[in-house]
């Protein structure tokens, strides 16, 4: 038990210099990777394809998208950190503890203080391979929907290597102008400049696209600021779905990186088949779009070319965090300089591992598993 977590919504750690009181670093060196958006506390069932009418007992984990990248990224070696609210209730103590214990920064996790709004819980079913229904506990609403201007730190913002965003934390406001006063705050390239999300893509990898061995060419070089639009869209959780499609594309202005399943693309761009739906999202602005496409891998776009990697072969347990442990290796791929298809090899290998596991964030791997996984 970290004793001094369940105090650190009351003190400013933006404004502390040298090491936190629980011995994280809260010196002036820009993140690695900032993520912004939704926090929960997951409870799955351990029993798998009965409904929850039937389930027994359940495993209590950290959860929420934007969360879950933050301790995937975390998880394999970068300096991570999530801005994201919980309720003034036991699970924010919680939230923050598992962050800290998976190396994850929580100086920017507020508590709201309306007593009405809760951390919220999610519970799900398990039917493998494919089907993982949700149920949300986010009403009357989420406190992290109700992140305002006043609780960012542009500076820090603009200053991170990389900034992850979500469709979700435009689904209701203040959130919705939050994130987008967030996003604004970001420097953006110039246009050419990005080729693959704010790196340059100069020749495709070697034959196999092995991430673990140099291909012989010249890495990948990062041509500036890496800021990724994830689409993750809940139909459930807007008031008004049909403002989805607009706000996703303003958004996407902003955006060097976008990433989405083909049903959150056909969101932003319409319905279409995957090459048309990644040149759309380019044509939107961004140098990078990366359509997830389950059981036949991922494909990526830059204006330089299109691969498309195979999905790892797993048996699945639970498919649910697979997208977010494919966001978080995504990060670190960006951030190494790799090119397209390296950065997707190892990104998709990833989310497989955790299809084959039962939580979210505590099942995120380490560079080591990826790499065993792609041998």
């Amino acid at each position: 038990m970290l004793p001094c977590l369940p105090d650190w919504h009351k003190t400013n750690l933006t404004r502390v210099g040298g090491a936190g009181r629980c011995g994280i670093e809260l010196g002036s060196a820009p993140f690695d990777v900032i993520t912004m958006g939704r926090v929960g506390v997951d409870l799955y069932p351990e029993q798998i394809g009965v409904p929850l009418a039937e389930v027994r007992t359940f495993a209590k984990s950290l959860g929420g998208s934007a969360t879950n990248v933050a301790v995937a990224a975390a998880r394999l070696g970068h300096r991570s950190a999530v801005i994201t609210k919980v309720g003034d209730d036991p699970f924010g103590p919680y939230v923050r503890q598992a962050l800290a214990n998976f190396g994850v920064d929580p100086r920017w996790v507020g508590t709201d203080p309306d007593p009405a709004l809760r951390t919220p819980v999610v519970f799900c079913e398990i039917f493998p391979p494919d089907h993982f229904p949700l149920l949300f506990y986010r009403q009357p609403k989420a406190p992290d929907m109700n992140l305002a201007p006043d609780d960012l730190d542009l500076g820090a913002i603009a200053a991170a290597r990389l900034f992850w965003t979500t469709g979700t934390g435009l689904s209701d406001e203040p959130s919705r102008s939050t994130t987008l006063a967030a996003l604004a705050a970001r420097p953006r390239p110039h246009a050419g400049t990005g080729g693959s999300g704010g790196l340059k893509s100069e020749a495709p990898t070697t034959a196999s696209g092995d991430p673990r061995r140099p291909s012989g060419r010249p890495p990948v070089k990062q041509a500036g600021p890496v800021t990724v639009h994830d689409l993750d869209h809940r139909g459930s959780l807007w008031r008004d779905e049909a403002a989805a499609g607009p706000l996703a594309r303003q958004a996407l202005g902003h955006a060097t990186v976008a990433v989405g399943n083909l049903s959150e693309v056909a969101v932003a761009v319409g319905p279409r088949e995957p090459h048309d739906a990644a040149k759309a999202l380019l044509d939107l602005g961004v140098d990078f779009a990366v359509v997830k496409l389950g059981p036949r891998g991922v494909l990526g776009m830059t204006h330089d070319g299109t691969v498309q990697v195979p999905p790892v072969p797993v048996k699945v347990v639970c498919g649910l965090g697979a997208g977010d442990a494919l966001g978080g290796a995504l990060c670190h791929g960006l951030l190494a300089g790799w090119d397209p298809e390296r950065t997707l090899r190892f990104a998709n290998a990833a989310g497989a591992i955790v299809a084959s596991r039962l939580a979210c964030a505590d099942a995120m791997p380490t560079v080591s598993e990826v790499e065993d996984a792609l041998r």
